[in-house]
């Protein structure tokens, strides 16, 4: 079974881009086609505008463009219940060196859930988080 999966990522993004420290600023999104654990290829999507949907804006677009998983290093509550709303399941890149240390070990299953205790609280009413490093 053939799944897109979203890393955020710091410019210019790619298997080789780091991983940006919160989903909701980074420069963009890589996204990975993973199929039967491997790589099948990758392309890139800016993210939207927060202006525009606020810390859900992201989520809507990477529903929007058929991504079935987001792992990265941050996001804040709401976004977190966002994707699990839109059926985007979240996963935490811990130890992962770059976008492609994260998509290889997504593929083997070795990434945990982003659970809701790896979620900051930051950000003031929205739930988004950001401004400190998850890192």
């Amino acid at each position: 079974m053939t799944r897109t999966i979203a890393i955020p990522s710091d410019a210019p993004g790619g298997l080789t881009a780091s991983i940006s420290a919160h989903f909701g600023h980074c420069d963009v999104f890589t996204l990975v086609e993973i199929d039967d654990g491997r790589i099948l290829g990758t392309s890139l999507l800016a993210p939207p505008d927060h202006d525009h949907g606020g810390c859900l804006a992201p989520v809507a677009a990477l529903a929007e463009a058929g991504v079935s998983a987001i792992v990265t290093g941050g996001m804040g509550v709401r976004p977190r219940m966002g994707f699990l709303d839109a059926g985007i399941d979240p996963y935490f890149a811990e130890d992962c060196a770059d976008v492609d240390d994260a998509a290889r070990a997504f593929a083997a299953g070795e990434l945990p859930a982003f659970a809701r205790n790896r979620s900051c609280g930051g950000g003031g009413e929205t739930g988004c988080c950001g401004g400190h490093d998850h890192g």
